[in-house]
């Protein structure tokens, strides 16, 4: 069953990209940091490749298409569909990279990527759509990699949204350490705060502001890495 996935980068302190996101740095400043353990061996190549080989179609937000992804025609992946929610044409955005759809909705940008997809995945990209998709009930899972970075300020997971995540398997150590959770969609809800924050105790990754649950007494049964 095709499945709609979050796959992100996330600093120690919860942010998905550095502050003064713009054309330049479409990471922001200090942002592209997040993304260095995908360099590494072992536990890391294996999340790279596990992430290319799942994707088969990507929903993108405006913001993200336009900042980072409209030079590389709207996917790092060639050949794969990619679907951007925004109110403006198709005549605006014009990519060689994969078929480029455009759609006023969530529902109707999911639903045709996911005939896309066929027997693969719909990747998610950028944080605010990731935090839209969340509310509607349309995000199926999430894979964090969380890298060895402080960025102090910058953009939190889900655009301020709150989502119940469940953890599933036990996270894989690499350069970044590999976490993959499933939505449990009766928990989810929008909340004012935009800025994450994590509680690193006794139970490490338990409980922080975006409302991931780290389940210590039941056993996962997916070692899935998750990716890039």
């Amino acid at each position: 069953m095709t499945k709609v996935v979050l796959d992100v980068s996330m600093s120690l302190d919860g942010f998905t990209a550095g502050p003064n996101v713009r054309a330049e740095e479409p990471m922001g400043d200090g942002g592209e940091r997040l993304h260095e353990w995908m360099a590494g061996e072992g536990a890391d190549a294996r999340a790279v490749e596990e992430v290319n080989a799942m994707v088969g179609a990507t929903v993108i937000g405006r913001r993200t298409f336009d900042l980072g992804l409209r030079p590389w025609g709207g996917t790092p992946w060639p050949g794969v569909p990619s679907f951007v929610v925004t109110h403006r044409t198709e005549e605006d955005f014009r990519g060689d990279n994969g078929g480029m759809f455009y759609f006023d909705g969530l529902e109707a940008a999911v639903r045709r990527a996911k005939d896309a997809a066929g027997d693969k995945d719909v990747l998610v990209m950028g944080a605010d759509i990731a935090g839209q998709l969340l509310v509607a009930g349309l995000l199926d899972e999430v894979h964090v990699h969380v890298a060895p970075v402080l960025l102090g300020r910058g953009t939190g997971m889900f655009g301020g949204r709150v989502g119940g995540l469940v953890l599933e398997g036990a996270p894989v150590a690499g350069a970044a350490t590999h976490l993959r959770f499933r939505v449990r969609h009766s928990t989810i809800r929008p909340v004012k705060a935009s800025l994450p924050t994590l509680k690193i105790g006794k139970e490490a990754f338990t409980d922080y502001a975006i409302g991931i649950r780290s389940l210590g007494n039941t056993t996962g049964t997916s070692n899935h890495s998750g990716g890039a």
